[in-house]
């Protein structure tokens, strides 16, 4: 919640982790616009995630899945040693039942996508900070009737990008992965699938709600 001061209401303070600058630069101009909330700091990156974590304890971190050197619960996980009262909100495109499940299960409080309204994630912010969940409806009655993926995170991922049909070399590029790391990644997805090609894997996953 919001501190007091003899000021008056102390703003919250937030600092966003995204990649994606366009994305990141929108997100802190409009949590900006909020009296109550005070965007500290942005990074790009796991490392400067954490670097900016450790310097500025803000109250929440809004944090995308996909980093460059990581990913979103991996920072999540960094940060509560790092700086123990800051409480995490995942923001995402690639809202899956797997990632919730880690999610939930690393005390993370807030999972929402990206297509969240400015005013939906403001509110989203300070329930986070108040120690309330804040989970995507739709998603959690996915992850509900989904049952347990057997796929990692960087599997699924690697599948998502391979459900257009697109070659080694694009997966690659789209996951930031070496092309050899892609194909072991998919192999393995294969194998615990039981598909007899990634296509088949694909169909599996999307109908079992893991990708």
């Amino acid at each position: 919640m919001t501190a007091e001061s003899p000021a008056g209401p102390v703003p919250l303070r937030v600092i966003l982790v995204d990649d994606e600058n366009l994305i990141r630069s929108a997100l802190a101009t409009m949590l900006s616009l909020e009296a109550d909330l005070d965007v500290r700091g942005e990074a790009a990156t796991v490392a400067d995630g954490e670097r900016l974590a450790r310097a500025e304890q803000p109250d929440v971190a809004v944090l995308d899945l996909q980093l460059p050197d990581g990913d979103g619960l991996e920072l999540a996980t960094r940060i509560a040693e790092l700086s123990p009262d800051t409480r995490c909100l995942i923001l995402t495109s690639h809202a899956r039942p797997g990632y919730l499940k880690r999610a939930l299960a690393q005390g993370v409080l807030g999972f929402l996508p990206k297509t969240t309204s400015a005013d939906q994630l403001a509110r989203a912010v300070r329930s986070v900070a108040a120690g309330r969940r804040v989970i995507d409806p739709e998603l959690a009655a996915e992850t509900i009737s989904s049952g347990d993926s057997p796929l990692t995170p960087r599997e699924a991922d690697v599948l998502e990008y391979a459900a257009d049909g697109a070659a080694i070399e694009q997966i690659a590029r789209r996951a930031h992965l070496a092309e050899g790391t892609v194909r072991n990644y998919l192999s393995s997805a294969q194998a615990k699938l039981q598909a007899a090609n990634r296509h088949e894997a694909v169909a599996i996953a999307r109908r079992q709600g893991w990708i």
